[in-house]
């Protein structure tokens, strides 16, 4: 099949990072919805045991993660534990990792009412990434002036 529409669905693997907890949500660069999956409860090693089966299972494309911020853009500490969860993401499963501003993620999550506010607040990262990140095929992307 050949056409504007025929690129290969790119699948991603989003995480909320947590010092004790984080969040996963998948989803694909066709549907373009992301789902909710789980949350993994470890820390370090044991951490980067579980991830590595997701990655193993789902087979993503590339990651996505949320990087807290203060409310007036201001990095934090967990803002430099984030990004560097996702250089060990990156080096570890070597794949590229992007990053999505997680401000009130959790509270989004909150507010609809999720059971698994992790990774509920996972899929709104990786639905926030979609909707930032049009596809290049899209035909709001090929138009042309007259």
């Amino acid at each position: 099949m050949s056409g504007p529409f025929s690129a290969q669905a790119r699948t991603y693997l989003a995480f909320d990072y947590g010092l004790k907890r984080v969040g996963v949500a998948t989803g694909n660069s066709l549907m373009r919805q992301a789902q909710a999956l789980r949350t993994i409860a470890a820390e370090g090693d044991a951490r980067f045991v579980q991830i590595g089966k997701l990655i193993d299972e789902w087979r993503p494309d590339a990651l996505v993660i949320g990087v807290p911020f203060h409310p007036d853009g201001a990095e934090h500490d967990n803002t430099l534990r984030a990004r560097k969860f996702g250089r060990q993401l990156s080096g570890r499963f070597h794949l590229p990792v992007h990053e999505v501003d997680e401000r009130y993620s959790t509270t989004e999550a909150i507010s609809d009412g999720a059971r698994d506010l992790d990774a509920a607040s996972a899929a709104i990262l990786l639905q926030q990434y979609f909707n930032d990140h049009p596809p290049a095929d899209a035909p709001d992307n090929h138009m042309q002036e007259a």
